[in-house]
């Protein structure tokens, strides 16, 4: 045996009380085991999400919904073996989630528990930036509650096969438990652990491991057999791979839960060399008939109001009077809804995704062989609505967005035109590679990545791309643009577009042209009249003249915004300044900016949401060293930290300093 190094361990132990809300199970040795009410997570879900839908987050209820009584038995045995046997419970056992879109279940549940410090109240700032509670779980920020980070599908399951691969060397042998989706089971990431896990095991280089696998044939955009194909092969081919396959038809009954895991945890200590695999059929959204019934089972949080929960917590508790408790909840929420409506000024902008979408469906129509391979975000990215117009030029390969790019690159080897979508985060760690590769291959494609930077606000560090630009933006072959309002969409995924077919018509070989874009709502243009260039930088503001004192402010996508708020404050001081927005950001236009320098007496500010390093700044001054232009630099960009969930982009800006406040500092 090989004795690692000891950590201690952050996590809280085992709970002191009983959950506040709970319901019995029966053991085979017929004890009444007490298990959190899977009910009470189901409200508990909707009341957090609430308050988040309040402060301006997305949230999820439909993954945890389903997911309830699964994790609700799976912690009753766990806490009982470990009281049993008067052991703290991660001495015992690893419990990961893989399933990071459902890490609000388990924050509710511990809650319940009165356990890693929780308690109804600290579920109240769920998704904010006061709280360790992100949209996925995550260590930096909840280390009391959460071992292995989640979020991108399908990525902390093969982290816990190197944690039961410890077990076995140490000789420690703690039995190992992951929740799984069946999304995340599409990814390549955890096909690779499907199959690498049980021949280890078989091996005897593997500690006791149980997986949870949640069946209920639905992603984001739909049911998985209708939008991409069936998964039923996949699981029952994991019988062959060497798991010992059990199948649990009704996964959201608990006491079957409770006895298809406590003999499933029985079997893996008794034979660590054959993992066990519990294959349970689940209803996402699950409590209520709208969301059980829905497309995509309620996957996001349904209601708008919180004078719509009485009613929705009702009908999860069957007709049945909820915990009175809730009733202060909501009364909370309603009073901020009210406060909301008093100050609320109306968001007047749109989404640039509709600016995609429209080149997208506009050059289709104009005979161009457009199609769309989506890995099940196209709602998100802009991208839905080419797909309804033109179904059979889409494919949805599932989620797995490597796959989806190499797909394209096949695609683009026989004359289309091929554009895939997805989060930035995903799109460039996860397609890099097939990005190279296609490049490699001659096969170029066009990328609609969203929510880069601080935009994916609420799902926290694991969805928060703040490296985007560096990751691809040194791969031969490929443009990097970066988008800043829907006009800018429309004009530049347009002429991306045309420009490659008319290269592939002259017999040439276009470049990939990637295309990053925010979340939130921004201006639909910020200059009447104005017209964009793939190739040029753009000068949005110059209150220059008349100034003693100027500075040039060069930015791009999400953080125009912030730019022109700046200049306009900069402006009020006395200060001039030129606000230059480049989108494209790694074939830099140093004309324009060797122009605009002449003006500031060479003072220049870098603003992005970007990690400094590798980032908009770097290749901007780096080109202009190279032409000899002088200038003296202030970079506003993230300095090597990650980000965490806040209600929107705004608050995670001024907290790393690169909102207009900061850019005026700078400036001056």
């Amino acid at each position: 045996m090989t004795e690692p190094i000891q950590i201690k361990t952050k996590l809280a132990g085992n709970p002191s009380s009983e959950p506040q809300f709970k319901v019995s199970v029966k053991s085979k040795d017929g004890r009444q085991i007490p298990a959190v009410d899977p009910r009470s997570t189901r409200a508990l879900v909707s009341l957090m999400d609430m308050n988040a839908v309040l402060g301006g987050a997305a949230s999820h209820y439909g993954g945890p919904a389903a997911f309830a009584e699964l994790m609700s038995a799976m912690h009753a045995i766990v806490f009982d073996e470990a009281t049993r046997a008067g052991k703290q419970w991660y001495d015992m056992f690893h419990l990961v989630n893989d399933a990071g879109h459902c890490e609000n279940g388990l924050y509710a549940l511990k809650a319940n528990y009165k356990m890693a410090g929780l308690d109804l109240n600290s579920l109240k700032k769920f998704r904010s930036i006061e709280s360790g509670l992100t949209g996925h779980g995550e260590v930096h920020c909840f280390p009391e509650g959460v071992f292995v980070s989640n979020g991108p599908l399908g990525s902390a399951f093969p982290q816990t096969q190197g944690l039961a691969m410890g077990e076995a060397i140490s000789g420690r042998n703690r039995v190992t438990i992951t929740a799984i989706s069946d999304g995340a089971s599409m990814e390549g990431e955890a096909k690779e652990s499907f199959a690498a896990i049980p021949g280890l095991a078989a091996r005897g280089q593997m500690g006791p491991y149980v997986l949870i696998i949640s069946d209920n044939n639905t992603k984001l955009s739909g049911r998985i057999d209708s939008e991409s194909f069936s998964m039923n092969p996949s699981f029952a081919s994991l019988a062959t791979l060497g798991w010992k396959l059990i199948t649990l038809l009704e996964g959201n009954d608990l006491q079957k839960c409770y006895d298809v895991i406590a003999d499933a945890i029985a079997m893996a200590k008794a034979n660590p060399k054959q993992p066990i695999a519990i294959h349970a059929k689940t209803i996402k959204g699950i409590g209520t008939k709208k969301t059980a019934e829905s497309a995509t089972g309620g996957h996001g949080f349904p209601l708008k109001s919180p004078s719509e929960l009485p009613a929705f917590l009702t009908e999860i508790y069957g007709g049945e009077a909820f915990p009175a408790v809730f009733n202060s909840w909501i009364d909370e929420l309603n009073k901020w809804e009210a406060d909301i409506k008093a100050k609320g000024v109306k968001d007047s902008g749109e989404k640039i995704q509709k600016g995609v979408a429209s080149a997208m469906v506009k050059t289709r129509k104009a005979g161009l062989p457009v199609v769309s391979v989506t890995s099940d975000l196209p709602g998100s990215t802009g991208v839905a609505d080419f797909r309804k117009e033109f179904p059979k030029d889409s494919f949805d390969v599932g989620v797995a967005e490597s796959n989806m790019v190499s797909t394209a690159a096949g695609l683009s080897k026989l004359g289309y035109i091929p554009v895939v979508d997805t989060f930035a985060q995903f799109g460039v760690t996860k397609g890099a590679l097939p990005l190279t590769m296609g490049a490699l291959s001659e096969a170029p494609i066009i990328a609609i990545f969203s929510h880069t930077g601080f935009q994916d606000a609420a799902d926290g560090a694991s969805h928060q791309a703040l490296s985007y630009m560096a990751m691809v933006s040194s791969i031969p072959h490929v443009n990097v643009y970066s988008l800043s309002c829907s006009d800018e969409a429309d004009a530049l995924v347009t002429a991306a577009i045309e420009n490659f077919a008319k290269d592939r018509k002259a017999g040439k070989v276009p470049n990939s042209s990637v295309f990053f874009l925010g979340r939130e709502n921004f201006p639909k243009s910020y200059v009447a009249g104005a017209t964009y260039d793939l190739n040029k930088a753009q000068i949005l503001k110059d209150t220059t003249a008349g100034k003693a004192k100027s500075v040039v402010i060069a930015t791009t996508g999400s953080l125009v915004p912030q730019a022109l708020e700046a200049a306009t404050a900069l402006e009020a001081k006395g200060v001039g300044a030129v606000v230059v927005n480049s989108a494209n950001v790694n074939h830099v236009d140093v004309a324009t900016y060797k122009s605009v320098l002449a003006k500031a007496q060479g003072r220049l500010v870098t603003v992005e949401d970007h990690q400094l390093i590798g980032g908009f700044g770097q290749m901007l001054s780096h080109a202009l060293l190279n032409a000899g232009v002088t200038f003296t630099l202030k970079s506003l960009a993230v300095h090597g930290e990650f980000g965490q969930s806040s209600y929107t982009a705004l608050d995670l800006y001024k907290k790393h300093k690169i909102d207009a406040g900061a850019i005026v500092e700078a400036s001056l």
